[in-house]
C-alpha cells in the first residue's frame, strides 16, 4: 500500500465561474434522470465512474436500484437534464460513521469546475451527518478526480492499481447545517416545479395529438 503525496490547497470554491447549470439534491422521483445521465457517458467516462467497462443494461439496473439504497445524490442540471452526478452511499445496511462517494460528469461538462462543486456538496453532507470518514476510489489514471479530492485535503493511497481517497470531514456547525437545509428546501421546490412543467407539457402534447 503506497501513500500518494498531497499538497495543501486553497479552500474549495462555493460556485464555479464556468458552470452555468444548477447544482442541487436529486429526489427519489428524479432517479430516472440519473440513469439517463449515466447512459450518456462516453466510454472513457463510464470507465472512470465504474472502474471498468459497463453495458447499457448494467447502468439501467444500477440506476433503478439507486433509490432503494438510501443514497444521497446531487446533480448538476442544465435545461432540465442532469449532466453530472455525485453520490454518497452508506457502507452497510445503515448510516454509520463512514460512507463512500462516487462522481460522474459528461464529457462536454468536464474541466468546468462542476466536479469540484459537487464534491463540496458531498463533503458537507457527510459533515452534517456526523460521518468521520468519506471514501472514494478511482483508477490510477483518473488524475482529474484525484486533483479534486486533494482540494478537500483527501489522503490518497494506491492499492492494486486503484487510488483510494479518504476525507475526514470537519464537525458540523450551525452554518453548514443551515446552508444544506436552505439548499435542500429550494432544490425540492425546483424539483416540484420541473415535475409540474413536464406534466403540463405532456398534457398539452396529448391534447394536441
Amino acid at each position: 500500500m503506497n501513500t500518494l503525496q498531497t499538497t495543501p490547497s486553497p479552500a474549495p470554491r462555493k460556485t464555479s465561474s464556468k458552470a452555468t447549470g444548477t447544482i442541487r439534491r436529486l429526489w427519489p422521483t428524479e432517479i430516472s434522470k440519473v440513469g439517463d445521465h449515466l447512459l450518456r457517458l462516453d466510454k472513457e467516462s463510464r470507465r472512470d465512474r465504474f472502474a471498468h467497462a459497463v453495458t447499457d443494461s448494467f447502468i439501467t439496473d444500477y440506476a433503478s436500484r439507486l433509490g432503494d439504497q438510501g443514497s444521497i445524490v446531487y446533480g448538476y442540471i442544465v435545461d432540465g437534464h442532469v449532466r453530472a452526478v455525485a453520490e454518497m452511499r452508506k457502507l452497510g445496511d445503515h448510516w454509520g460513521t463512514e460512507a463512500e462517494a462516487a462522481f460522474s460528469v459528461e464529457k462536454e461538462y468536464q474541466d468546468q469546475g462542476v466536479g469540484s462543486d459537487l464534491m463540496g456538496r458531498i463533503v458537507r453532507a457527510a459533515r452534517n451527518r456526523g460521518l468521520q470518514r468519506l471514501y472514494m476510489s478511482c483508477l490510477a489514471q483518473n488524475t482529474k478526480i484525484q486533483a479534486i479530492a486533494r482540494k478537500y485535503e483527501a489522503q490518497l493511497r494506491l492499492e492494486y492499481g486503484e487510488v483510494i481517497g479518504e476525507i475526514i470531514p470537519e464537525a458540523a456547525d450551525y452554518l453548514s447545517m443551515f446552508a444544506e437545509a436552505v439548499e435542500d428546501r429550494v432544490g425540492f421546490m425546483m424539483a416540484v416545479l420541473e415535475l409540474q412543467t413536464r406534466m403540463a407539457k405532456a398534457v398539452d402534447m396529448r391534447a394536441a395529438g
